[in-house]
This record gives structure tokens, sequence and C-alpha cells, in this order.
């Protein structure tokens, strides 16, 4: 799993690759034109067209090894005319996006409040599109769908579908090593199909260890919350219309989510064992109960 800092330095390379070949092009552009035009218009065009074709105008340049002037996180737009259950709201910043620290998200739900602790340091993006879908209300009055038949409460989706989200997606960041362990109070993004995160994401309210390769990318941990995790845990689950025991009996509704700013050089939560995070999950967290359905 590629770090933040090697994900800038890859976008610095790149732009910089971008920015040779723009050169080049501008170059033999030049070249036809100084072989087209007479002696005497071709003084003038030296003058004026070495200052442009050169690149004096070209802002760019500068920024090539500037990391708070790269591009971040690349937000794939999604079409709302081909899924109707996608909602318009924006999307995220692509420049000076959060790369280390800390996020606190209070998710405040019917069920009582939830804290986590959006790890930036190893999910800038996820932490920065909750960040944005936060600001626009997107999750308020909304309710988790479901309860996973591995334990983890689904929420995020305002259509309750699991086709639901903005209209734009983004890539995996922070992906649990093999073998992978989802320690109880984790939170993930997930996604249908894999890859292409946007709103939704998981609370796991007992541990969880997928037998083939993992799916959900780690975002952060509940800090705070463990006796609304177990008031949830004991929710049965019932019929969801398609079959699956795996809508809760009792709703769970997000009455408000927040995300508040940046904590510059905070540990960073997460699961067990995975690059980049610590070896324990917050106290509270781990002593909610492991029992999700009925």
């Amino acid at each position: 799993m590629a770090s933040s800092k090697d994900r800038q330095r890859a976008l610095a390379r790149a732009k910089l690759d971008r920015q040779n070949a723009r050169r080049a092009a501008r170059e033999r552009r030049r070249r036809r034109i100084l072989a087209g035009v007479g002696a005497g218009v071709a003084v003038l065009v030296i003058v004026a067209g070495v200052a442009w074709l050169g690149g004096f105008f070209d802002g760019d340049d500068d920024q090539a090894t500037d990391p708070a002037a790269q591009d971040v996180c690349a937000w794939t737009p999604q079409s709302a005319q081909s899924n109707t259950e996608l909602k318009e709201v924006g999307t995220p910043p692509t420049k000076d996006v959060p790369l280390s620290g800390t996020r606190p998200m209070t998710v405040t739900t019917n069920q009582g409040p939830i804290t986590v602790s959006l790890d930036v340091t190893n999910s800038p993006c996820g932490a920065a599109s909750l960040t944005h879908l936060a600001s626009k209300k997107f999750y308020d009055n909304t309710d988790c769908h479901e309860v996973t038949s591995f334990g983890a409460l689904h929420c995020g989706d305002p259509s309750g579908t699991g086709r639901g989200g903005p209209t734009y997606s983004f890539y995996n960041e922070n992906m649990p090593a093999a073998p992978a362990v989802y320690k109880k109070g984790t939170v993930a993004l997930i996604s249908d199909p894999p890859g292409q995160n946007g709103s939704q994401f998981l609370v796991f309210l007992k541990d969880y260890k997928p037998t083939g390769e993992a799916l959900y990318p780690v975002v952060g941990a509940v800090t705070a919350g463990a006796d609304t995790l177990a008031k949830i845990s004991k929710i049965p689950t019932v019929d969801n219309g398609s079959g699956d025991k795996v809508k809760p009996k009792d709703k769970i509704t997000i009455q408000t989510l927040t995300v508040g700013e940046a904590v510059a050089d905070a540990p960073s939560p997460g699961l067990s064992g995975s690059p980049g995070r610590p070896e324990d999950q917050a106290s509270e967290a781990s002593t909610a109960p492991s029992n999700s359905q009925s």
C-alpha cells in the first residue's frame, strides 16, 4: 500500500512528465513556424514566440515539486442518469487536502451517539470525502439499512438499496494487509463494485477475519459510543425483501453526521497488524459486545 508521501511523489513525477511533453510539443511547433515564415517575419515570431512557446507564461512549472500544489485525490464522475440513486452534491477538493493526523467524526443516531477518529494519515481521500459529504448534510436523517452477515453496520446510502451515493467515486486507500482482521470498532468504506468508493461505510460490531482478499478500505475507528454499538448489536435482523436476513428490525437512523477539523500529528487508529496503524483500538470501543445479530 502506497503511503501519502509516495502518492505525492508519484503525482509530482507525473505532472513533471506532462510538462516536459508539453515543452517538447511547443518546441516542435516553434520549429514548424520558423520554417514556414519569411525572414523578416521570422524575427518578430522569434521574439514573441520564444517567450510564449518557451513557457514564459506557463504558471505551473514552479508547482511541479510543491506538494501543496499537487492533486492528492482523484474524484471520478458518476452519472445520476444511469444510476438514479446517486445524489449531486459536488466534489471534494483535489488540492490542499490534509495528509496527516486525524479528524473527529460525530455520528448522532436514534440509538445513541458514536464518535469516530478518521485516519487522515492513511486515508486522506476517504477522510476528505466524508468531510465534504458531512458539510452537505448528506448523511442527515438517513437509515443504516443493514447489519451484514459478518457483523458490520452498513450506513451512508440514503436510498437504502446499496446503490446510493454522490455523483463521484474514488479509489481504495489503506487496505488491510493479509491476513486481514477488521477489529471491532473499525470504520471502513464499502462500495459495489469494490474500489469505487462513495458515501457508504461500515462500522464493525465485532471482529471479522475475511477468508479471502480484504474488500473494505479502512478510514478510521470508533473512539466513543461503546454503549451505542452494544445496543445496536442486540437489534435482531429480518428479511430485507431479497431473501437476506440483514435488515434491522428496529430503525437505526443517522440524525446528524459532522466532521471536525484535522488534528495534525495525532495517533492514527485502525486495524491490528496493518501498516501505519497502532496495535490496539481505542479502549472504549474494545469493550463493546461481539454479538451483532440475533
